[in-house]
């Protein structure tokens, strides 16, 4: 499974050139393979072959474990995710799931929150003040956004009754999509995906017009590499998350599964759901490059504004709504 959110992740810098070049009506990456498709392999051995650098003053042992730190966090937030039903494989049967636990989106929540001590690790020792203030932007920025996102999923809980994936997923399967149920649940849950993400508009971290590159300034080969590699497996991660709470994970839209199921066998059906999730998140993946291209960065005041001033109330409101109405539907 980390393997496959790797190799998606590689290939997601190629389609952001990509969508980026088509967006503003350019080519982008063409040269390497046949449509650019082994630039992600040309910046791997870039980045690999480059000369590694530490600054003098800086703390060594946290430099490192700042990007390591960045990079495991990333691929572990995927562990609770159900990628499919259950397939056969000889004698056994295999649930495409590295942990099925009864407190999976909490589980979520708390690696997402760890994810900041990589930047505020990498940026502190750089010795670099431009690399320290983008790492405290990440630090306000990424706790601000925490409160709105937590709430939002706290409705999923309340219309779902379980914090286990599996049984959100299995919820939606068997009635509405929660998207249906929570839109601006939703809304507000995306909003807060691009935030953790630091992507653009959120991208003040790493604001290069400011911050010479923010937090990862004084990094260079496989060091950078991991912190830029960990923004995408973030986004991928994100996506699937998405798909999974608001967009009924890999379910089949308009299609009886147990029928299908029947007929087409356990493995075919695995297979086939497997395919409906990750063309879900492959869309969620787009949506975050389409909004990257075409949105300008906010200033900080205007963040933080959105963060505790709209989105955390709104999400309040949200979740006082949704639980009247579970009340007067229960009564």
């Amino acid at each position: 499974m980390i393997a496959f959110a790797l190799v998606v992740a590689m290939y997601s810098t190629w389609a952001e050139r990509k969508v980026a070049a088509y967006i503003q009506d350019r080519r982008g990456p063409d040269r390497a393979g046949w449509g650019g498709l082994l630039q992600p392999l040309a910046d791997g051995g870039k980045l690999f072959f480059k000369e590694e650098i530490t600054p003098r003053h800086a703390e060594k042992f946290l430099f490192i474990l700042g990007p390591t730190l960045a990079m495991i966090l990333a691929c572990m937030t995927g562990a609770v995710i159900p990628w499919s039903t259950p397939f056969q494989l000889g004698d056994s049967v295999i649930i495409p799931q590295i942990a099925d636990i009864n407190v999976g989106f909490l589980y979520i929540l708390g690696v997402l929150s760890l994810g900041v001590y990589g930047i505020m690790l990498g940026s502190w020792a750089s010795n670099n003040k431009w690399s320290l203030m983008g790492g405290l932007r990440a630090a306000s920025q990424i706790i601000s956004y925490e409160l709105p996102m937590g709430l939002a999923l706290i409705t999923i809980l309340m219309i779902s009754g379980t914090l286990r994936l599996n049984g959100i997923v299995e919820q939606q399967m068997d009635g509405y999509w929660n998207i249906i149920l929570q839109p601006v649940g939703f809304i507000i849950f995306l909003v807060c995906a691009f935030a953790e993400t630091n992507r653009t508009p959120f991208d003040l971290p790493e604001a290069e017009n400011e911050l010479i590159g923010g937090y990862h300034s004084e990094y260079s080969s496989m060091k950078l590499g991991f912190f830029l590699f960990a923004e995408y497996i973030n986004i991928f991660i994100s996506s699937v998350i998405l798909a999974t709470l608001y967009f009924g994970g890999y379910d089949i839209p308009f299609v009886n599964d147990a029928e299908l199921t029947e007929s087409l066998g356990i493995n075919t059906m695995a297979v086939l759901h497997f395919l409906s999730l990750f063309v879900k998140a492959c869309f969620f993946i787009f949506v975050f490059m389409w909004v990257r291209w075409t949105i300008p960065r906010f200033r900080y005041d205007q963040l933080m504004d959105l963060g505790w001033k709209t989105l955390l109330p709104l999400a309040l409101v949200n979740m006082l709504i949704t639980g009247l109405v579970i009340l007067l539907l229960n009564n």
